[in-house]
């Protein structure tokens, strides 16, 4: 059964080491880690959490956008893990948009991403896949994949000017 659990905040050494590639994708820990994973993002109102989120450094991630209270107009998808992930290709139209994270609560920043990236991961079955993402769900794809690379969305920005309060970001949306 999954559990909820403790989202790891900015400042733990964690969020700012590269996670370790997953070798035994089957394995029941690793299983149940993205069971966990999953439920937490649901519980929390996330569109995404890596694995260094909840204290494990490895290279899983989960995709889950919905609209919620903290990304009103996120698109619908079922949740997915993202296993030992890489981005093949950035486009190079680059948009910035306000990122929060789970990890950095109360606040949003301004990030430059690609606007499509195409990527290669391994789904918790243990296929291979290569996808295209645009919009959204590549600004998740790159938010989640930079924490398993020790990167939080606050070394993207441009300056700090680019940082807001929650509290800011709503008004801005409403």
């Amino acid at each position: 059964m999954a559990k909820l659990l403790e989202i790891t905040q900015l400042g733990d050494p964690i969020l700012r080491t590269k996670a370790e590639h997953v070798d035994d994708i089957q394995d029941n820990l690793i299983q149940r880690l993205i069971d966990d994973l999953i439920y937490t993002v649901g519980v929390v109102n996330g569109v995404g959490i890596a694995a260094p989120q909840l204290s494990e450094s490895l290279r899983i991630f989960i995709m889950a956008s919905h609209p919620n209270p903290r990304y009103p107009e996120a698109p619908l998808m079922d949740p997915i893990a993202i296993i030992n992930p890489g981005i093949i290709s950035y486009s190079d139209d680059i948009n910035k948009d306000w990122e929060g994270c789970l990890s950095i609560p109360g606040m949003r920043g301004l990030v430059p991403r690609s606007n499509t990236i195409f990527v290669e991961y391994i789904t918790r079955e243990g296929k291979k896949e290569e996808r295209m993402y645009e919009d959204f769900l590549a600004r998740i794809f790159q938010h989640e994949f930079d924490h398993l690379n020790g990167m939080v969305f606050l070394d993207r920005i441009d300056s700090v000017k680019n940082l807001i309060t929650d509290q800011e970001y709503f008004k801005l949306i409403s």
